[in-house]
């Protein structure tokens, strides 16, 4: 059996809306392929191949997104064990020996943003801070080395 996935409810309905984009993406690709058949020759048809490729990357995106949301575990964080980091939680940390704060959203799969400051829970910070609690110091082994953050706020 394959491992659930653990994703928020905002994650969830985030999966499913760009499913529906996507699907909607179908016809245009379709009609691509359509008129780039007619062109003749598909051995060397450039428009073919390229929309052709378009598609199946496509439709191999929306059969990865429905797998996840088949095997999807709702997580609510206000049901969590109180104090302890878990999945939707929003985590203030700080380097040790540094005096800069840094705030990061724990999240599932799908929903990771930099721009955001998400992160995902399968992340080296994400897993090093699951399960922590307010004050904690976690090592993160990032490619540079390992790094201590201390725990400043969960939220």
């Amino acid at each position: 059996m394959s491992a659930k996935v653990p994703m928020t409810d905002e994650g969830y309905h985030k999966l499913i809306e760009e499913t529906k984009r996507l699907e909607n993406e179908r016809p245009r690709i379709k009609k691509a392929i359509a008129l780039a058949r007619e062109k003749g020759d598909l051995k060397e048809n450039a428009d073919y191949h390229a929309a052709r490729e378009e598609l199946s990357m496509l439709n191999a995106r929306i059969s990865d997104i429905n797998d996840k949301l088949a095997r999807s575990i709702i997580i609510d964080p206000s049901k969590m064990e109180a104090g302890k980091i878990t999945l939707g939680h929003t985590v203030t940390i700080r380097r040790v020996g540094d005096k800069k704060e840094i705030k990061r959203t724990l999240v599932g799969e799908g929903e990771a943003s930099v721009a955001e400051g998400k992160i995902l829970t399968t992340s080296p910070i994400g897993s090093a801070l699951m399960g922590q609690a307010k004050g904690d110091v976690v090592t993160v082994n990032l490619p540079k080395g390992p790094v201590e953050f201390e725990i400043i706020e969960i939220e």
